[in-house]
């Protein structure tokens, strides 16, 4: 459907996407629900970029190529991030539908990146749950930095942060950490 007939809404949101070799900046076209929305939808395998910039992650700051389209999967992204918190869409589609919710800090880690952040569930944390329950691929962690495992240059702090639970290897709660022996 294009752009120009569609009945909906669409806007241009600017993203940090990382996947496992790449980091792409550029603008995504979302509509009233934000990038949550967009990359939650389960009829939509395929994203846009729109004016997007190549970097390849272990190189974050030298610009390889630049396009005024590029296609991408979303199951391969690990990591989305957005500038302002609002940009994820509204907050029925970013809680869940919850209107109350606790906050967790969390360290969530996939084969390539380390996401420090908060995220906002509805009761106690059920690791369980997050990962295997439900139809959302991307959970937000808000007030995140992600961090390159091998190149810790690289890093992008962000907002919020939608991470692809299908690559995270581990989350922790931060105030479960061991206190160090003095």
């Amino acid at each position: 459907m294009s752009l120009d007939i569609s009945p909906r809404t669409y806007r241009f949101l600017q993203a940090d996407i990382l996947t496992s070799g790449y980091r792409i900046v550029g603008k995504i076209t979302v509509t009233t629900n934000g990038a949550m929305g967009m990359l939650n939808d389960p009829n939509k395998s395929v994203m846009e970029v729109n004016d997007a910039r190549l970097a390849r992650v272990h190189m974050p700051t030298k610009l390889v190529d630049h396009f005024e389209l590029v296609r991408m999967i979303k199951s391969h992204m690990h990591a989305v991030c957005m500038s302002r918190r609002e940009d994820l869409g509204p907050l029925s589609i970013v809680r869940g539908g919850y209107s109350s919710t606790i906050e967790y800090p969390v360290r969530v880690t996939t084969s390539h990146f380390e996401i420090e952040g908060t995220m906002e569930l509805p009761g106690r944390f059920d690791y369980t749950a997050l990962m295997l329950e439900g139809s959302r691929e991307f959970i937000p962690v808000f007030n995140a930095t992600l961090t390159a495992i091998l190149i810790p240059s690289l890093r992008v702090e962000s907002a919020g942060i939608l991470v692809n639970r299908k690559h995270i290897d581990m989350m922790a709660l931060l105030n479960q950490r061991v206190k160090p022996e003095s």
